[in-house]
C-alpha cells in the first residue's frame, strides 16, 4: 500500500470510491431522492474535482496494485472551529476504505498521515463528525484518543442525521 496526494487525474476514481463507500455503509438509511441529492453534492465528479482544486482541502489516497483502496481529506480551516476553544483546528473528513477492506490497516495508515499532517501544519486539534450509530467508526476514533465535544446534524437531502462531533487535541 502506498499513500499519495490526489491529483486531477484521480477525480473519477475518487468520486466512485466515495460514492461506493458511503452507499455500502449508509444507503439503507435514506429515501432514494434524498440519497441521490446528497451523492450529487458530495461525490459527483464536478464536486470532487472542485475539492481537489480548492486550497482548503488536502486529499490523501491509499492505493495498492489493484488501484484506489481508501482515502481521507483534511479541511483547513475546520468548519467545526466554533464548537471548540481550540485556536487552530483542522477537520478530518471522509476517511473511507473500499467496501470489504475495513480492518486491513488502510484507515490506520490514513489516520497516521492525518495526525502527522495536522502537527506539521501547527494545528492544535483535529475535528471530525461521525454518525451517531456508526459504532465501528466511533471505536476506531476512540482508539486514537478522540472524544465527543458536541451533537451536530448531518443532512442527506431533506433528512437530518444525528451526528457526533469528535475532537483530538494535539500536543
Amino acid at each position: 500500500m502506498i499513500l499519495r496526494p490526489a491529483s486531477p487525474d484521480d477525480v473519477a476514481a475518487l468520486a466512485a470510491l466515495g460514492r461506493t463507500s458511503f452507499c455500502a455503509a449508509f444507503e439503507d438509511l435514506y429515501q432514494p431522492d434524498d440519497l441521490a441529492v446528497f451523492l450529487e453534492q458530495a461525490y459527483s465528479e464536478p464536486a470532487v474535482e472542485a475539492e481537489i482544486a480548492a486550497p482548503e482541502y488536502i486529499h490523501r489516497l491509499a492505493e495498492d496494485a489493484g488501484g484506489l483502496i481508501g482515502y481521507c481529506k483534511l479541511r483547513y480551516p475546520s468548519a467545526y472551529a466554533g464548537y471548540s476553544d481550540a485556536k487552530n483546528p483542522i477537520a478530518l473528513g471522509q476517511l473511507y476504505t473500499a467496501p470489504g477492506r475495513t480492518g486491513s490497516g488502510i484507515g490506520a495508515a490514513l489516520m497516521d498521515w492525518a495526525l502527522a499532517e495536522a502537527r506539521e501544519r501547527g494545528c492544535d486539534a483535529i475535528q471530525l463528525s461521525v454518525y451517531s450509530e456508526n459504532f465501528g467508526g466511533q471505536r476506531f476514533y476512540h482508539r486514537y484518543g478522540f472524544s465527543k465535544i458536541a451533537d451536530i446534524g448531518f443532512w442527506v437531502g431533506k433528512q437530518r442525521d444525528a451526528e457526533f462531533l469528535y475532537e483530538l487535541r494535539l500536543d
